[in-house]
């Protein structure tokens, strides 16, 4: 298996990802259009983030995106997981725990002070991952407030 950062090439199996994750997640059918200029923009823009895949026999079997929040408490930055999605013929292979390395390797050479994710309250067996792999839940609680174009609700 190779993990890597990912390119243009992986836009659309990242864009099946993420429509596949909001199905399974949220019962939410996203629009297309809108999601893949979303994931183009992270290409087109490094400042928003990058992503890294997982790459077994040509096929990508994973992937998830990193975004950024610069903490002026900490004068570094937090790297957002965001976008995590294994194709469930691949699961039970550890592949996000390897993605998850390969990010954290990455952070060694940056001025990052920390990991950050959100999960689905219900998820346990995400949660589960996430514990084992070094993370602890918060005391935040996230709020959130969207405006109507663009947003799946």
């Amino acid at each position: 298996m190779n993990i890597r950062t990912a390119t243009e090439n992986d836009a659309e199996a990242l864009v099946d990802f993420n429509q596949a994750m909001a199905m399974e997640t949220e019962g939410k059918m996203l629009d297309r259009d809108t999601l893949a200029k979303g994931v183009r923009a992270v290409f087109d823009d490094p400042g928003k983030g990058f992503y890294v895949v997982a790459e077994q026999g040509g096929q990508i079997s994973g992937g998830l995106m990193v975004t950024y929040e610069w903490s002026d408490w900490r004068n570094g930055w937090f790297w957002w997981i965001q976008s995590v999605y294994i194709r469930p013929e691949a699961r039970g292979r550890h592949i996000y725990s390897k993605l998850y390395g390969f990010v954290r390797e990455k952070a060694e050479k940056e001025n990052v002070c920390g990991f950050r994710l959100y999960v689905e309250k219900d998820n346990e067996h995400a949660k589960k991952v996430y514990e084992k792999l070094g993370m602890k839940e918060t005391y935040y609680l996230l709020y959130e407030q969207t405006k109507k174009s663009g947003s799946p609700d």
